[in-house]
């Protein structure tokens, strides 16, 4: 879906001010809470929003550690597999993915005991093949979409 220059703005203040209320949304872009609302009604349909929860920290809940785990799996077991990843609460993100493995996943732990536990849990799995783990040390870029929203909204003015 094309996004205009409003649509970047909108996404622009539900980034850097997500409690606001859309009242104040549309006073601060001077548009009318009716456009307002129908232009978050139609990003979110269109898949553009796709949630509006708080974003929590792991490691404020107690699980600094974090890694990547690679996974390869037997032929014909990737549905199968990707079940049973869901079962386990570590796991924060799952993929499928092309290269060394077949699904990439992002497992937060307590500390490195227990993420060794976490994978040994993994390997018995039915399906997993072997797995390769890659600590992360520091975050260098935090998740974020606004450089992304910004430069697809420069796309989109341009004519």
């Amino acid at each position: 879906m094309a996004v205009d220059e409003l649509d970047t703005r909108i996404l622009r203040l539900l980034i850097e001010q997500p409690r606001t209320s859309v009242r104040e949304y549309a006073r601060i872009l001077g548009v009318a809470r009716g456009t307002l609302q129908a232009r978050l009604d139609r990003l979110e349909r269109t898949g553009v929003i796709t949630g509006t929860g708080p974003v929590l920290s792991p490691a404020a809940l107690g699980h600094p550690v974090l890694a990547f785990v690679h996974i390869e799996v037997t032929q014909g077991r990737l549905d199968e597999v990707g079940d049973a990843l869901a079962a386990v609460p570590e796991i924060v993100e799952a993929f499928s993915i092309t290269g060394g493995g077949d699904v990439l996943t992002r497992v937060v732990a307590r500390d490195n005991a227990h993420l060794e536990d976490v994978i040994q849990r993994l390997i018995q799995l039915p399906g997993v093949v072997r797995t390769r783990t890659e600590v992360a040390l520091r975050e260098r870029v935090a998740h974020r979409l606004l450089p992304l929203v910004e430069a697809v909204g420069r796309a989109a003015s341009k004519p």
